[in-house]
């Protein structure tokens, strides 16, 4: 074989297994970088983000859906948005300018932002992903299942951000959403609340948890931030 044949061949390969290389991940915390504003903190992972709107004690507005991604372009497509319900159903698409060291320069018809990744799932961070609430705990410890229907509620975890929201994508409702730091040891969860749809005096507040991983389900037993007795499935939405 020609040393030119051998050289085509081997050029071939290499061009063809980086077509095959999957996108750099998404998966983590992100904030908008010099906003001169309000947070902006959008949180993914499992092909799921959710991002939030606020200010100290002050909850602005949230939306999110499924995502993907090719690392040329980020297309979004929104399951709930709190401020404008008629975006539910459509698909964004947003154009990756420059993906490096955890800085991520998005284009969009609304102009350049920039984001930077301050958190990111590992393997000593076993609670990451998409859940899904799925039954309850009653006093004999026997487990209701939750019928499946367009309603539900998630709650997205990247390495030390969680997010929850309560989501109606049929009818395109907007039911609550909070969300903040957690941490995870010893069978212990326990939330610190950044922002809260519903109650903006709950801000700061800390709640544990038992908490107890099963294969794909998550037991999660404790208190609310009203007080009111917590005894939940949840589960790993794929």
């Amino acid at each position: 074989m020609k040393l030119t044949s051998l050289f085509c061949l081997c050029l071939t390969a290499l061009i063809l297994t980086a077509s095959r290389q999957a996108a750099p991940s998404l998966a983590g915390a992100w904030r908008l970088v010099n906003s001169g504003g309000p947070s902006v903190v959008f949180v993914l992972s499992d092909n799921y983000m959710m991002g939030t709107f606020y200010e100290p004690n002050r909850f602005l507005g949230t939306q999110g859906g499924t995502y993907q991604t090719d690392g040329k372009q980020l297309k979004i497509t929104q399951e709930f948005n709190s401020e404008d319900s008629t975006q539910v159903g459509t698909t964004q698409t947003l154009t990756i300018d420059s993906f490096k060291d955890n800085r991520l320069v998005l284009t969009s018809e609304g102009g350049t932002e920039t984001y930077e990744r301050f958190d990111q799932p590992s393997a000593q961070t076993p609670m990451a992903g998409l859940w899904r609430i799925t039954g309850n705990i009653d006093d004999n410890g026997q487990i209701r299942t939750r019928q499946r229907t367009a309603r539900k509620t998630l709650k997205l975890l990247t390495g030390t951000r969680f997010q929850w929201a309560a989501i109606n994508p049929e009818t395109k409702q907007f039911s609550g959403t909070g969300g903040g730091t957690y941490t995870y040891k010893d069978g212990k969860y326990t939330e610190t609340i950044d922002f809260f749809s519903r109650d903006n005096s709950r801000v700061g507040r800390s709640l544990q948890f038992e908490a107890e991983l099963k294969g794909n389900d998550w037991y999660h037993r404790g208190q609310s931030s009203t007080g009111g007795k917590v005894s939940e499935v949840w589960s790993r939405e794929k």
